[in-house]
C-alpha cells in the first residue's frame, strides 16, 4: 500500500475549481498529533474548536462544520472513528458526534507504517501541502497544526503532479516591471530584486497556470495577504480589501486599508492582464467576506 499515493488521492468535493480543504486540514492535524503522541485518540468534542479554527483560517468563505471531514475521512482508508458504543462513525451530525463520545485517529495500518518509516510522515504532509495550499502558507500552516517537518525532505514524493514552469517568476516580474502591483515596492540589492515574488491568482494546486494572465508581482507582505484572502482583485482590476481585516496601527492603515479601490500597478503595455476567470476564482475561493469601500484620500 502506497500511503503517499493514497494521500494524494483523497476524495474531495469538487465543482468548477471550488476548494474543499476540509479533509487535508484534518489529516495534517492528525499527523501532527501522531507526531506528538502516536496512540492518542482525538475526541471530537475536544478538537472541534481547533478544527473549526483551521477551516476559518485556511478554508474558503463558504465554510462547513469540521464534523464533515471527521466522518468522511474514514472512507479514504487513512482514518478511523469509534464511539462509546464501539467502532464506526455516527455520521456528520455535530450533536451525535459530541454525545456519542466519537473519537478518531489514523488508521492502524498507517500508524504501523509511520512507526516503521518515520520519514513517511513528512512526505505525506508535503503532498497535502503541495496539492491544497500555496507555498506562501506552508510554514504558517505547519505551525498552526503543530507539525514539525525538519526531516520531511528525506525521500522522494512520488505523487503524480504537474511540473512548475521555472520561467514564471521572471516573466511575471518583468511584466510588472519589478514593482509590487499593489503598493509599488521595488527594492533591490544591487541588481537583484529583494522581497518581490510571483503570486498565482488561481492557485497552482487548483489548476492555476504558470503564465502572466494568472500572475502578479507582489511584495512579500502583500503576497501573504493575497493568499490569505485579506486582499483580492475586483472589477476593473481594482484592489479589494476584506472587511474582515482589522488593523488600528498606522502601518496597517497605510499598507493595507488604504489600498481599497486602488487600481493595480501594471502590467506594462503589451503584457496580458489577469484573466477574468482567474480573478473570479480567487474572489470566490480565497477572498474573505465583503470588500471595504474604496479608501478616500
Amino acid at each position: 500500500m502506497d500511503w503517499v499515493e493514497r494521500t494524494a488521492q483523497l476524495r474531495q468535493w469538487t465543482r468548477s475549481g471550488a476548494r474543499a480543504p476540509h479533509k487535508p486540514l484534518l489529516f495534517l492535524y492528525a499527523l501532527s498529533r501522531f507526531q506528538q503522541a502516536a496512540d492518542d485518540e482525538l475526541r471530537y468534542s475536544a478538537v472541534e474548536e481547533d478544527l473549526r479554527g483551521l477551516l476559518v483560517a485556511y478554508g474558503p468563505a463558504n465554510r462547513t462544520t469540521p464534523a464533515y471531514p471527521f466522518h468522511h475521512l474514514v472512507s479514504d482508508g487513512v482514518w478511523e472513528v469509534r464511539t462509546e458504543r464501539g467502532p464506526g462513525s455516527p455520521g456528520t451530525g455535530v450533536g451525535e458526534l459530541r454525545s456519542s463520545g466519537a473519537a478518531g485517529r489514523l488508521a492502524p495500518e498507517l500508524r504501523a507504517a509511520l512507526r516503521r518509516e518515520p520519514s513517511l510522515l513528512g512526505r505525506m504532509a508535503r503532498v497535502l501541502l503541495d496539492l491544497n495550499f500555496p507555498p506562501s502558507l506552508h510554514g504558517e500552516l505547519c505551525e498552526a497544526v503543530g507539525l514539525e517537518l525538519e526531516e520531511a525532505g528525506t525521500g522522494l514524493i512520488p505523487a503524480a503532479r504537474r511540473q512548475r514552469d521555472r520561467r514564471m517568476r521572471e516573466l511575471v516580474l518583468t511584466a510588472y516591471e519589478y514593482r509590487c502591483a499593489f503598493c509599488g515596492y521595488d527594492g533591490r540589492i544591487g541588481a537583484m530584486p529583494v522581497g518581490l515574488e510571483a503570486a498565482h491568482v488561481r492557485w497552482w494546486a487548483f489548476d492555476g497556470p504558470d503564465d502572466i494572465e494568472n500572475g502578479l508581482c507582489l511584495c512579500s507582505l502583500h503576497h501573504k495577504l493575497f493568499d490569505k484572502g485579506v486582499l483580492g482583485l475586483g472589477e476593473g482590476h481594482r484592489i479589494l480589501v476584506s472587511q474582515s481585516f482589522v488593523g488600528h496601527s498606522a502601518a496597517a492603515r497605510d499598507h493595507v486599508i488604504t489600498l481599497a479601490g486602488r487600481p493595480l500597478i501594471g502590467p506594462q503595455p503589451g503584457a496580458r492582464p489577469i484573466a477574468a476567470a482567474h480573478r473570479s476564482w480567487h474572489t470566490s475561493q480565497v477572498f474573505h467576506g465583503s470588500p471595504r469601500p474604496a479608501a478616500t484620500a
